[in-house]
């Protein structure tokens, strides 16, 4: 099945749709990203991602132009969801925390052994705080500030109203400054 566009016959007529890779694979890194943030495990996020392009394959024919990249995050968003749930349901009902501690201990080989240490304690510290965030303030959180999504965007990444979005992203910034979750809301893996 081929979802290239033919050269346009007469001189008006709709935009040509883009291809595949450019409404799929241009976005990887943001994928990517979003999953890892998501569900907080690298290896995890690897296959999330490869899950999700595949079911962008099975289903380019839901794809109606719009904005390649949101597209592509809504179905990286569901799939790391449907991911998360079926791994909470293997280990059975008290699930496990996901381990973000690899993230946090990546090396970076530009940095002296002091400079490398404060980074690492910062990236501790953030991931930790992302981590106590409740998922759906972290969700629009990322897309927001780390893909730089519009708040139109990560409506339309998240099916929730623009208003909800600006809510969150609120809600979100203001556990950030203070260090610690909002009270009552869900605990951080649950969608």
């Amino acid at each position: 099945m081929s979802w290239r566009v033919r050269p346009a016959s007469g001189p008006a007529g709709p935009a040509p749709r883009p291809g595949f890779d450019e409404v799929v694979l241009t976005h990887l890194d943001a994928a990517y990203s979003l999953a890892r943030w998501l569900v907080r495990d690298p290896h995890l996020a690897e296959d999330v991602v490869q899950e999700a392009v595949l079911r962008g394959l099975n289903y380019q024919e839901s794809f109606r132009g719009e904005d390649g990249r949101a597209w592509l995050l809504r179905i990286v968003r569901n799939t790391a969801y449907t991911m998360l749930a079926a791994r909470r349901r293997a280990e059975g009902a008290g699930g496990e925390a996901l381990d973000g501690e690899a993230v946090a201990n990546l090396p970076d080989p530009a940095a002296g052994p002091e400079a490398a240490l404060a980074r690492q304690d910062d990236a501790a510290r953030l991931e930790k705080a992302l981590a106590a965030l409740p998922v759906e303030l972290r969700e629009c959180l990322v897309l927001r500030e780390l893909e730089e999504l519009s708040y139109k965007e990560i409506a339309g990444v998240t099916g929730v109203p623009i208003g909800t979005v600006m809510s969150r992203l609120w809600r979100a910034r203001r556990a950030l400054i203070a260090g610690a979750p909002i009270a009552g809301e869900r605990t951080a893996d649950e969608p």
